[in-house]
């Protein structure tokens, strides 16, 4: 029998558990690497690099699921990173708050942002 391989997804809202070691632990399961963490789930998200990564491309799963969004908190990794400004411009052309600030700070955020039942989404980078 062969092993199928597929992208990770979690289909449902959840907090994060920790974080750290290179990546994120939610809903009792681990993922390496970075996540986007959306209205219709959870998401492995092959971003790394926040100074370049950070793009309208690459964040293109959180413009479909914009009708359900009003801020999207962007952990980029131990620093903050500022977001480009064509980026900025797209999140106000679909009306998402976009707060970008570290990895730790995010993951806190979203958690009570999340149990409170607010319309949030993530974008993490990991974290060593």
């Amino acid at each position: 029998m062969a092993t199928e391989i597929r992208d990770a997804h979690f289909p449902g809202r959840a907090p994060i558990d920790a974080y750290g070691e290179g990546g994120f632990r939610f809903a009792d399961m681990s993922h390496r690497g970075s996540i986007l963490c959306l209205p219709s789930g959870v998401y492995g998200w092959s971003a790394t690099e926040p100074e370049v990564q950070l793009t309208v491309d690459a964040l293109q799963q959180v413009f479909a699921e914009a009708d359900e969004i009003e801020i999207l908190l962007i952990g980029t990794g131990l620093d903050l990173v500022t977001v480009p400004a064509a980026l900025r411009q797209r999140f106000r052309d679909h009306q998402i708050m976009a707060d970008p600030m570290n990895t730790g700070a995010a993951v806190r955020t979203y958690n009570v942002l999340l149990s409170e039942n607010r319309a949030v989404a993530a974008a993490l980078f990991a974290v060593d």
